[in-house]
C-alpha cells in the first residue's frame, strides 16, 4: 500500500534514513520543505493536492485549511499529541472529514531531563556567569516540585531522587502508585510556598500560573519550563523574576515566545537548544512517524 502523494510541509527534523524509507510509501515523489509557512495560505498552498502531510508542532492546520484541502487523508504530527485542546492540528475538523490525525510521545524525554539537570547543576555551582546562592551548594536536600507528573515529569522526579532530592508533584490526576516510591504530593499552592525548584512538564497552551501562584512561591528560588510555551501569565513572571534574588531556566521550547523579551535578563537563563530534541531523540521521533504511516496503511 502507498499514499498518491506525502509532503512535508515544514521542517519536522526527520532523518534522512527515515526520509528515504517513507519516500517509498509514496506514488510521486515526495515533496519536502525544510522552513515554516509564513501563514495558513502558504500552509495550504504546501498541502495541494496531497493526500499525507507530515507537520512539526510549529505550523498550524486549522479547521479553514482542513475544509479547503481535497484529498487529504493522513496528517503525521511529527511531535508529540497530548490532547485534542494544544495540538497545533485541528483534530476535531480532521476527524469530522474522516482524516485521520497522528502524533508520537517519548521521543525527547531523555535529552529534555539532561537538559533539566545540567543546567541546575551549572546555577548551583555558578559554573557559568550567575550563581544560586552566594557560595556553590549540591542538588542533595534540596527540595524540588513537579508539575505535570506524566512520562517526562516522572523521568525527572526518578533523577531528583537519585541526587537525593525532597521530591513533590502537583498533576491533574494524584498518582497513588508514584507516592509509594517517595514522591510527595502537594496541592499547587503548597507545592509553590514549599519547593526551592519548581519544573512545569504540561500540554501546548497551557497556563496554571498566575500573580496568585507566584506571589505564593518559595522565595530565592527556582522555576524550569522545557513545555512547549509557557505555562504562565507574562507579567505574575516578570514580577516575581525581578525579586527575591529569583532564578528561571528556559530551552527554546520554553521561552515560547518571549525569546525577545526575556534576552539579557540576569537571572533569565535562555538556551537557543530545544533540551530534548537530540541526535538520539531524531532517531526515535522519525521512527515512530514512519511506524504511524505504515501501520495506517497496513490497515487499509
Amino acid at each position: 500500500m502507498q499514499f498518491e502523494k506525502i509532503t512535508v510541509i515544514d521542517s519536522c527534523g526527520l532523518t534522512q534514513e527515515i526520509i528515504d524509507q517513507i519516500a517509498g510509501l509514496s506514488k510521486s515523489k515526495i515533496t519536502i520543505y525544510t522552513d515554516y509557512p509564513a501563514d495558513d495560505q502558504e500552509t495550504l498552498s504546501r498541502i495541494g493536492d496531497a493526500d499525507c502531510v507530515l507537520v512539526s508542532w510549529q505550523t498550524k492546520i486549522t479547521a479553514e485549511i482542513i475544509a479547503k484541502t481535497a484529498h487529504l487523508k493522513y496528517i503525521g504530527m511529527c511531535c508529540s499529541l497530548y490532547d485534542e485542546a494544544s495540538a497545533n492540528v485541528d483534530i476535531a475538523a480532521a476527524r469530522e472529514k474522516g482524516i485521520q490525525v497522528k502524533g508520537v510521545k517519548d521521543y525527547g524525554d531523555e535529552g529534555a531531563v539532561e537538559f533539566i539537570f545540567a543546567q541546575l547543576i551549572f546555577l548551583l555551582k555558578g559554573l557559568l556567569k550567575v550563581r544560586w546562592k552566594d557560595e556553590p551548594v549540591e542538588l542533595k536536600n534540596k527540595s524540588i516540585g513537579i508539575i505535570g507528573l506524566g512520562t517526562l515529569g516522572l523521568m525527572v522526579a526518578q533523577t531528583a531522587l537519585h541526587f537525593g532530592m525532597q521530591v513533590y508533584y502537583f498533576s491533574r490526576s494524584r498518582k497513588y502508585e508514584q507516592e509509594e516510591n517517595g514522591i510527595t504530593y502537594l496541592p499547587l499552592d503548597e507545592l509553590m510556598a514549599t519547593c526551592d525548584i519548581i519544573t512545569t512538564h504540561l500540554p501546548k497552551n497551557t497556563v496554571i500560573l498566575s500573580e496568585r501562584e507566584f506571589k505564593l512561591k518559595k522565595p530565592n528560588s527556582i522555576l524550569v519550563n522545557t513545555s512547549l510555551g509557557v505555562p504562565f501569565e507574562k507579567e505574575a513572571f516578570l514580577n516575581w523574576i525581578d525579586s527575591d534574588r529569583n532564578f528561571a531556566i528556559f530551552d527554546a521550547d520554553g521561552v515560547g515566545d518571549f525569546v525577545e523579551e526575556f534576552t539579557g535578563h540576569d537571572h533569565i537563563i535562555l538556551s537557543d537548544q530545544f533540551g530534548g530534541f537530540t541526535f538520539e531523540a531524531k532517531q526515535r521521533l522519525s521512527e515512530k512517524v514512519l511506524a504511524n504511516l505504515t501501520n495506517f496503511l497496513n490497515s487499509k
